[in-house]
């Protein structure tokens, strides 16, 4: 009785989200309106679900600078093995602005172009990997506007692989936190962008890297990510931080005060929302009638749990809960067997979707099963 009034419950709850439907996320709420950013476009998202915490002129296209290199980096790792050695091409050789200072010709493992990227701001690192994995910038360009489609970027368009400034090089405050959201669930990228020193192994000489993202040192749980600066962009910042086990992430694009920016941002973040556990993995959430089964009903669980950041001030239906799972399913099932998914929607967005799994193994009534009905029907 107790399973049947929870799973009663849960489905009440689901269709009660559902009805009222999705609650759609304010521009700016009342506690939001109190925070001032010196930043022309910002945007905060908590990583593991995409859920926007924070926002101030987040769609507004503007150029990025050198923070282009969290998509150049997260293109490398998904196309490349770190360990590979790459020859630095012509293309790379003296680029201007900041700088690995590789040599034509010299070879270095991706490993530590990676490094020189995300932690020096290596322009000639960003070519050398553009060139590789795109067959030239060009290409490269390509495959940065495609993953970016990929990722839901409306209002984005990639040029060059470093940032160096051309009219038709930009993105938004969310977008660029969508493609670092993206980029900080690969454990090497997270690793890569939360050192605060690196000494390359590879190449003609080993480089001492330092980087210069101060949120690693003056924020308490900050974990990256990558700063930029040309003289049309201004200062701009991708930075992110975990607490709790709870990782966000953070765009500040022409923002005189980007450090206090970001930190003022980060407080608001940690400060105004809290994790709640919507479901947990093992909680009944639905159930199934069972054709031909030895039993006629199967319960369906989460396989995981569902956590999103709420505010304390939301409404209750803040946060819809979709079932998507048969009416019906054949015998045999087996316990632990994929039957569905539950998915987490809010402001029009899918926040979170986790596999939903049966219960119980339920066989199929097989010859003998009918035999023995038949026995105990005519004995009766």
């Amino acid at each position: 009785m107790k399973v049947a009034r929870k799973l009663i419950s849960l489905l009440a709850v689901a269709v009660l989200l559902g009805a009222q439907g999705a609650y759609a996320v304010p521009k700016a709420d009342s506690a939001q309106t109190k925070k001032k950013v010196s930043a022309a476009g910002a945007a905060l998202l908590d990583v593991a679900t995409g859920r926007l915490l924070f926002a101030e002129n987040e769609h507004a296209r503007l150029p990025m600078a050198s923070t282009t290199k969290v998509m150049t980096a997260l293109l490398t790792l998904e196309h490349e093995n770190l360990d590979t050695v790459l020859t630095v091409p012509k293309e790379a050789y003296g680029v201007e602005g900041s700088s690995m200072y590789l040599k034509l010709g010299e070879k270095i493992t991706v490993r530590d172009l990676l490094y020189g990227l995300m932690l020096a701001s290596g322009n000639d690192a960003a070519v050398t990997l553009a060139v590789r994995i795109g067959g030239s910038v060009q290409g490269f360009a390509d495959m940065m506007n495609a993953r970016a489609a990929e990722l839901g970027c409306a209002d984005s368009h990639f040029v060059t692989p470093n940032g160096l400034h051309d009219d038709n090089h930009y993105t938004s405050a969310y977008d660029l936190a969508l493609i670092a959201s993206a980029a900080m669930k690969n454990p090497a990228f997270r690793e890569i962008v939360g050192t605060k020193t690196w000494r390359t192994s590879t190449g003609e000489e080993p480089r001492y890297l330092r980087n210069k993202n101060k949120i690693l040192w003056e924020y308490e749980g900050g974990s990256g990510v990558k700063t930029g600066f040309t003289k049309k962009a201004g200062r701009c910042l991708v930075f992110s931080a975990e607490r709790d086990g709870h990782t966000v992430v953070g765009v500040v694009l022409a923002a005189p005060d980007m450090w206090n920016d970001a930190k003022g941002i980060l407080d608001y973040g940690f400060q105004n929302y809290a994790w709640k556990t919507f479901v947990k993995a093992g909680d009944t959430v639905a159930a199934a009638d069972v054709e031909t089964g030895m039993k006629n009903s199967l319960e369906i669980l989460a396989k995981e749990d569902i956590l999103i950041p709420v505010r304390a001030d939301e409404p209750a239906d803040a946060v819809e809960l979709r079932v998507n799972a048969p009416r019906v399913v054949d015998a045999p099932v087996y316990a632990g067997q994929a039957v569905g998914s539950l998915e987490a929607w809010s402001g029009g967005r899918k926040l979170a979707s986790v596999p939903l799994v049966a219960a119980e193994t339920v066989l199929r009534k097989d010859y003998p099963y009918y035999l023995w009905e038949l026995g105990r029907a005519w004995v009766a």
